[in-house]
């Protein structure tokens, strides 16, 4: 049987969207070491799971011998990227994002490799942008890009018709497409991945760099093209993003998202999904993943959701959340590592209702999915099945100073008086 190829590895297990030019990309990423280079900006203070898609196809290309750069965006989420949003982002303070800079560096270490032979350089897009002066930069790099052509890409077309769109946000894309040219011509950067919500700004690199070199005295008989690679946005089969939880964003910091909230997210996963799933997050072969999902579903959705708990949080914590999970739904009671909120005592003393009580520790989403999830006879607190949609409790409830709250077959919160 012939070896299938890096970039064949590649497609088949689902990372392959858009190339800007297929047959040298495939050329490239199958031939000798290059160097490639994926961008994150910083707009908040961990990673999530919209990034494991691109964080794990640079883990493939680096463990392949190709030379990756890591750019997180010190200076772009400054401006915010208009992709995929309908408003303006918040802006952030310098202060905000240089913080959010250093916490991403150290989350992106579980996924690919920081030290050692091969490792992954690290920059911020703020060591070439800052010292680049506002008219040189707009002489050098605005005069290539044409408004009619940038308003008819997706991100910012879709902002106008929203209501508006500002100057400020229009130079997203110039930056973005300067970054790779700048690393093209000072780490020889052939290529450039990311989802496919960047393949406009990927594609304004590419763009840049052709007319640029066209302008310039370099021969442009050998043009050292580069190219762009996307993978496809990670949805579920309803076609929304997947890592949204009643309590927001699946973050992969521990104090934001728990390993054991993590991995019940991961369980409770649509089966149409599970497949994907394994072949994107685990190494497990192809041949196991599909005999698996054919044969047990809820063995192939318990092997998925370790497997990532493990690739984002270490073997230790993933081996501790199946002990937990194993305890909780076998005849144990193990609580050490259930998802935790806290709720002050001066808010139970003269009695809580439960609905008001689990919307406001985040375990329920609104007032009317609590209810509704109590005339299910889905909710139980403290051992008991919550049956009344207007019960109550208080002190008396929270016996050792706390109570665990239960919703369907699967999901715990431990809530603490505080």
């Amino acid at each position: 049987m012939e070896n299938k190829t890096l970039f064949d590895t590649l497609n088949e297990r689902g990372y392959i969207y858009q190339c800007t030019n297929t047959e040298k990309v495939k050329e490239i990423i199958n031939g000798k070491p290059m160097t490639f280079y994926l961008g994150i900006d910083p707009t908040a203070d961990s990673l999530h799971i919209g990034h494991f898609f691109a964080l794990m196809m640079f883990r493939y290309l680096q463990r392949a011998g190709h030379k990756g750069i890591l750019v997180i965006g010190g200076a772009t989420a400054l401006i915010g990227d208009p992709s995929g949003k309908s408003d303006m982002r918040k802006m952030l303070t310098k202060e905000q994002v240089e913080k959010n800079v250093q916490e991403v560096k150290n989350l992106a270490s579980r996924f690919i490799r920081t030290d050692g032979e091969n490792a992954a350089e690290i920059h911020s897009n703020s060591e070439w942008m800052r010292p680049y002066d506002y008219i040189d930069f707009m002489r050098d790099i605005g005069v290539h890009f044409n408004v009619n052509t940038m308003l008819s890409a997706d991100a910012y077309a879709n902002r106008i018709k929203e209501g508006g769109l500002t100057f400020l946000e229009m130079g997203y894309m110039l930056m973005q497409a300067y970054d790779f040219v700048y690393l093209n011509r000072t780490k020889n950067c052939v290529l450039q991945i990311g989802g496919s919500d960047q393949w406009g700004n990927i594609v304004a690199g590419t763009m840049l760099n052709r007319k640029m070199k066209y302008i310039s005295d370099d021969d442009v008989s050998n043009d050292n093209n580069i190219f762009g690679l996307t993978c496809p946005l990670l949805l579920t089969k309803e076609g929304k993003k997947m890592g949204k939880t009643e309590k927001g964003t699946l973050w992969i910091a521990r104090d934001k998202t728990t390993p054991f909230d993590f991995y019940q997210y991961f369980y409770n996963i649509d089966d149409e999904n599970v497949e994907t799933l394994l072949k994107l997050f685990t190494e497990i072969d192809m041949d196991t993943i599909k005999e698996l999902c054919s044969t047990d579903i809820i063995k192939a959705k318990r092997t998925m959701a370790y497997e990532i708990t493990k690739l984002v949080h270490g073997k230790e914590e993933a081996d501790k959340v199946i002990e937990s999970v194993n305890a909780l739904f076998g005849s144990g009671n193990n609580i050490e590592h259930m998802p935790k909120a806290d709720i002050e005592k001066a808010k139970v003393e003269g009695g809580v209702s439960v609905i008001d009580l689990l919307v406001e520790v985040g375990f329920m989403p609104s007032k009317s999915e609590a209810r509704r999830m109590i005339q299910q006879n889905a909710v139980s607190v403290g051992g008991n099945k919550v049956t009344d949609v207007g019960a109550t409790l208080t002190l008396d409830d929270f016996k050792d100073g706390y109570v665990i709250a239960q919703k369907g077959k699967k999901n715990f919160i431990k809530i603490n008086l505080k």
